[in-house]
């Protein structure tokens, strides 16, 4: 496209809400031209192919549920996808509803503007092309701008170095090779046992330990699967009106405080859910995640259970985490961990008591030693919920920047709207339960109250939405008093924004559940969009 053209949407992104967002915006009779910085769609399955690469959540909840054909159609294999299974099923996606042909690929937006005068915005690509639209809908994710790492002599490093989020499409093969790993969070939890079999030795730089839980992975049988499908509507809606977007198992003890039930009681509810599996232990007990006494509880549970498994009592410790509470950053789901640890060639090294001062020629070096290495993997996560969003240049009325908007908070209204910035809608950003919960169920539900938002612009002639300032307001300081009644600002995590220097330090996402910010969301539209304002279409002087 060698000039400017004119369409309907913009969205950025082609993950799983990208791809719906264009689904439903067609539905409308809309036409929509799709971003993508990558060369298949995906989005963060696309990106993140590092060994071990695995959901957290549940595959037959992992998925749409949009579509009962599509859902009955597709056959999962495992209790828990591999990222190549569900890059699979992003395509088949892709191609059941013919989705690529409106899909830009190998191209990154570099700016949004809205143009005040013609009320659209103008779009610009990293491939010179611009567009204007009437809608830009950012399905940019939550994860998907990686944090870069800024180790001091880096650049002099002569061995092979990889970041698991930007990994590469071909196999990397550590056979023979001494390997060093830098992080201990979700990508290095998963990516660690497997790099431990192939390397000559792994030595694992570990700041801050990490609660994580067994996966206790499996084939689907055909039967288990079977068995969902016939009850996938109930279960569906269930996911819907749940906490975290996924129909945890209630039980008479998991309702109750953790200091109401017996200690022989607690411990069998705790020990049922370790063999279950997953990240089912943080709803052991109705105050886990409020409680710091109950909360204690349950992570002095999960210590245990890494002392039991790491043979080195000294390795085992400094594998326990003891600065935040279990379940203020995300837990971590795994296969065989902590096992890895009782490895021969495989060295913890604790840089929390002696930090890595630079990345030398050969290797790593803290205060105390340097570790000659044939490749270094930085598992040091993402510029997580805000990242992808402020690397572009998007600005809203009178050229106030997004940047300059989330100067100190991140600013939304619902975590959908931003007030400034009109007819631009964010798919699961900050201030909606996102990353807190089953991503399938939060991307679905914002796409859908999206999409019927506009159809009822068009519906009742409207050209123009936009967040009043005082409602953005009241939402912000309402995610903010739901978070602090919770004792997840505790911790020093991604969501906090605490892994990335001068970022601002809040608690970004809204922990008031994924059932009742549904049914917020629901009245909002159902009271005539309340805290909207709706400019109607211009009429056109002859």
């Amino acid at each position: 496209m060698s000039e400017s053209k004119h369409v309907d949407a913009v969205i950025v992104g082609a993950g799983f809400s990208g791809m719906y967002m264009l689904y439903r915006l067609r539905n409308l009779g809309m036409t929509s031209i799709v971003y993508e910085a990558g060369s298949e769609v995906g989005g963060t399955w696309y990106w993140n192919r590092y060994p071990g690469a695995r959901c957290d959540v549940e595959s037959m909840e992992y998925s749409y549920s949009f579509s009962p054909e599509l859902e009955q159609e597709w056959e999962w294999t495992e209790r828990y996808p591999s990222q190549p299974e569900i890059l699979r099923y992003a395509n088949h996606v892709a191609d059941r509803f013919d989705l690529r042909r409106d899909i830009r690929f190998n191209t990154r937006v570099t700016s949004a503007r809205f143009d005040e005068e013609a009320r659209r915005w103008r779009v610009q690509t990293d491939q010179g092309e611009e567009v204007t639209a009437r809608f830009c809908v950012m399905a940019t994710g939550c994860l998907s701008a990686p944090n870069q790492p800024k180790f001091e002599g880096l650049d002099e490093y002569e061995g092979d170095s990889y970041h698991t989020a930007i990994w590469p499409h071909e196999e990397v093969d550590f056979t023979g090779k001494r390997v060093g790993i830098i992080g201990t969070g979700s990508s290095a939890i998963q990516s660690i046992p497997q790099i431990a079999k192939q390397a000559d030795h792994l030595y694992v730089f570990q700041r801050t330990p990490n609660f994580s839980m067994p996966a206790h992975n499996h084939d689907l049988s055909d039967e288990f699967q079977r068995s969902m499908k016939e009850r996938y509507r109930e279960h569906r809606q269930q996911a819907r009106e749940s906490a975290f977007g996924i129909p945890f198992e209630v039980t008479e003890i998991s309702q109750q405080p953790a200091l109401e039930v017996t200690p022989e009681e607690r411990r069998e509810e705790l020990k049922r859910r370790w063999a279950t599996g997953g990240a089912t232990i943080i709803a052991s007990f109705a105050d886990v995640l409020t409680d710091k006494e109950a909360n204690d509880l349950v992570a002095e549970f999960v210590r245990e259970r890494i002392r039991e498994v790491v043979d080195d009592p000294e390795t085992a410790e400094l594998l326990c985490p003891d600065d935040h509470p279990i379940g203020t950053k995300r837990p971590c789901v795994d296969i065989e961990y902590f096992e890895t640890y009782n490895r021969d060639n495989v060295s913890l090294i604790g840089v929390r008591s002696d930090p890595i001062e630079r990345i030398t020629p050969k290797g790593v070096r803290t205060g105390q030693a340097e570790f000659e290495l044939d490749a270094i993997v930085f598992a040091i996560g993402f510029d997580a919920m805000t990242g992808a969003l402020l690397r572009m240049d998007i600005q809203g009325r009178g050229g106030l920047t997004l940047k300059e908007k989330w100067q100190d908070v991140p600013h939304t209204y619902l975590g959908l709207t931003v007030s400034g910035f009109p007819n631009m809608f964010v798919i699961t950003g900050p201030g909606s339960p996102s990353v807190l919960s089953n991503m399938m169920v939060s991307i679905e539900q914002h796409v859908e109250w999206v999409s019927d938002c506009i159809a009822h612009m068009n519906e009742h002639g409207f050209e123009i939405i936009e967040a009043s300032a005082d409602a953005e307001d009241e939402w912000v300081q309402h995610v903010d008093a739901v978070g602090k009644s919770t004792l997840y600002p505790l911790a020093n995590s991604w969501y906090m924004g605490a892994n990335i220097p001068g970022k601002p330090r809040v608690f970004t996402p809204y922990i008031g559940g994924v059932g009742n910010y549904r049914k917020t969301c629901d009245e909002v539209a159902r009271e005539g969009y309340r805290g909207f304002e709706l400019e109607p279409e211009r009429v056109a002087v002859s």
